[in-house]
């Protein structure tokens, strides 16, 4: 069982890698084989504290998520004429749901993998470099022309796709569907911000499903105590809050280089580190 220090420390790390395109769940994954009985936190874990970070997205954009639910109801439930600002928010709404589809499906039937297989280190160190070299293609080659009133049915789907590549740790659902934006042609805040929108379905989620398992019948399998992961959910909360105001910023004159030789550094040590026996896979 961990301690209630780990929790605190793994809640602070979610808040701080959620967003950046540098794996959230790899580096918990990571973090735990420096912990005190070199456990892995594990899947659900990982999946319930994405809840605290995905609240300070709702909290973040709270109006931009007002206005794209408003006129999606009025579209759909109420069958109302949309004026002309309406328009390009009911069909974000609807490319949400759409590009939320192939994470929830894929997630679902592979739920035992993941939570398995997908947690070798041997793997995430491996996907942190293959997946750093992506992005920096695409962030470096990508044209900067598009915001988000050019989103298409097309475009939506590939996102979507982009996203499920998430459910293998150290891809970075941010990194994958920013990578994706960014050989679309958009520019480096409009696929930062919608890589925020499209997360909310499926991060809450999965985060959801994995906090009924864990007051369910194999709650003994849980690695930190109930209260100790509502603590790190909330650190996860309000680090994240602060790392969204802060990165909005930063992509408004800056690229993502830093993140990508980040990932091929740290993916590097830690193969590193397993060929040398240090740590196990």
């Amino acid at each position: 069982m961990g301690s209630l220090f780990e929790s605190i420390l793994l809640g602070i790390l979610q808040g701080l890698t959620e967003f950046l395109p540098i794996s959230s769940s790899a580096h918990q994954r990571i973090a735990g084989e420096f912990f005190s009985n070199a456990q892995d936190p594990g899947a659900r874990f990982t999946a319930i504290t994405q809840i605290g970070t995905e609240l300070a997205v709702l909290l973040f954009f709270r109006n931009d998520i007002k206005n794209i639910v408003a006129a999606w109801f009025k579209q759909v439930v109420f069958r109302k004429e949309l004026v002309v600002d309406e328009k390009p928010l009911a069909r974000m709404g609807w490319l949400i749901i759409i590009g939320s589809l192939p994470i929830a499906v894929l997630g679902y039937l592979g739920k035992d993998v993941i939570a398995n297989d997908f947690r070798s280190l041997w793997l995430i160190a491996s996907v942190m470099i293959i997946f750093g070299i992506v992005l920096g293609f695409a962030d470096h080659y990508g044209k900067k022309e598009r915001d988000l009133s050019n989103l298409n049915s097309k475009h939506g789907i590939l996102y979507g796709l982009a996203q499920a590549l998430a459910l293998i740790p150290g891809v970075s659902r941010s990194g994958a569907t920013i990578a994706m934006g960014r050989y679309l042609g958009y520019t480096r805040e409009a696929a930062l911000r919608y890589s925020f929108l499209l997360a909310l379905p499926a991060v809450f989620g999965s985060g959801l499903y994995e906090l009924k398992g864990a007051f369910g019948a194999d709650a003994d399998a849980n690695v930190f105590t109930l209260g100790q992961t509502a603590i790190a959910t909330s650190i996860a909360f309000v680090v994240g809050y602060a790392v969204i105001a802060w990165l909005l910023k930063f992509v408004t004159n800056k690229s993502f280089m830093p993140f990508i030789i980040y990932r091929i550094a740290l993916g590097t040590a830690v193969l590193v580190l397993l060929s040398a026996g240090v740590i196990n896979p």
